[in-house]
């Protein structure tokens, strides 16, 4: 039997100069890159092309002398019973009896799960797509597990995918896309098993919810912005208030705390004021005692010299007149002596005053008898 692939390689070699000879350049560029590209067997959906839907079985025409090549597997069929599972490598395939039957590729991949509709717990249509990232580990169960392990794969994980969705609600599966991706590939990989399949993991790419509860989230989301707009406006004037009564009161602190500095100190400042006015005073009232011993000392001491008395009366005598003159100057009433011409009577009194002084003691026991006599006035 001759397969697709040596059929290409044949059309290629005798058909590729009368291609060039009836088409332009560009045509004979593209047809040389399609038919090398059909005639290699780096095969589509294990490692060279990116389908969504991956080709499944890949086989390869049985050339006696085959390459196995690395990060692949061949099952070997002879007369159509599972004979051998070759790796990287090269092998001796006996001709019309060996047959390649499948071709694995034990590298991972990622299988793309187109957008599903699914409704959640809450009512909520959605559209959700993801992707699956497989790897084979058993040639063997992924030869004869299944009769396509890739559309398996896909298909279940479309269900677990809706099945997952439709036990939680929308806000769940947009905050929680990591127990969600969890739930699938748990589910997936019990059933990968028997297929010879290890689910590495499985990714949400795209959760789509319908016109009208974009439109709703869409305004639930601008009002809870605009909620946190007002909070954060709220709480920075919280925020200054708090500061603003703060400064307040620690101004007020300052002040008192100053105020309370300030009459303290003036209270020491008037204290020694005080304090410094006494000593003075009594410093000032001990020197004019002091002088005032000293000159009674000195009148004393005048009055015990020859003629000293004398001079005291005369003396005592000018200070009574001149205090009659002032009394006279500043009152209307006058006081006279009884006889205001007798000028003895007033040495006489001068004469009784200075000898109380100098009679000490004894003069101050027995106070001096004045002769004149208080009149009244006018």
């Amino acid at each position: 039997m001759i397969s697709s692939s040596t059929l290409v390689r044949r059309a290629a070699s005798k058909g590729a100069h009368k291609i060039s000879l009836n088409r332009p350049a560009n045509c004979t560029l593209q047809a040389h890159t399609h038919i090398r590209s059909l005639s290699s067997y780096s095969f589509e959906g294990f490692g060279g092309g990116h389908n969504s839907r991956e080709t499944w079985p890949v086989t390869k025409t049985n050339t006696v002398l085959n390459v196995v090549p690395q990060g692949k597997v061949m099952v070997v069929e002879r007369l159509g019973k599972l004979h051998d599972i070759k790796t990287s490598g090269f092998f001796l395939g006996v001709p019309l009896i060996d047959q390649v039957a499948y071709v694995v590729d034990l590298r991972e991949r990622a299988l793309d799960i187109t957008p599903q509709a699914a409704i959640t717990k809450d009512n909520v249509s959605v559209s959700v797509s993801g992707n699956v990232y497989i790897q084979f580990t058993d040639p063997e169960r992924a030869a004869y597990g299944a009769h396509d392990p890739l559309y398996a794969v896909m298909q279940h994980a479309q269900s677990a995918m809706r099945s997952a969705i439709g036990e939680m609600e929308l806000d769940e599966i947009l905050h929680e896309r990591a127990r969600l991706n969890t739930l699938i590939k748990g589910s997936v990989q019990d059933a990968a098993v028997a297929w010879g399949i290890d689910v590495k993991r499985y990714e949400i790419t795209e959760i789509i919810p319908d016109e009208v509860i974009r439109v709703a989230m869409d305004k639930q989301a601008a009002a809870e912005r605009n909620r946190r707009e007002k909070v954060l406006n709220a709480e920075g004037e919280k925020q200054q208030a708090s500061l603003t009564s703060e400064g307040v009161k620690i101004q007020l602190t300052n002040e008192s705390e100053g105020n309370l500095i300030k009459i303290r100190n003036e209270a020491e400042a008037a204290k020694t004021k005080l304090e410094l006015e006494a000593e003075g005073e009594a410093k000032a009232m001990q020197v004019k005692a002091m002088a005032q011993a000293q000159a009674i000392q000195l009148i004393a001491d005048q009055i015990m010299k020859p003629g000293g008395a004398e001079a005291a009366k005369l003396a005592l005598a000018k200070d009574y007149v001149q205090m009659f003159g002032e009394m006279g100057s500043k009152s209307n009433t006058m006081m006279f002596n009884d006889r205001p011409a007798d000028v003895n009577a007033l040495l006489s009194q001068a004469a009784l005053a200075i000898s109380s002084v100098s009679g000490g003691d004894k003069a101050a026991a027995s106070p001096p008898v004045i002769d004149a006599s208080s009149t009244s006035s006018q």
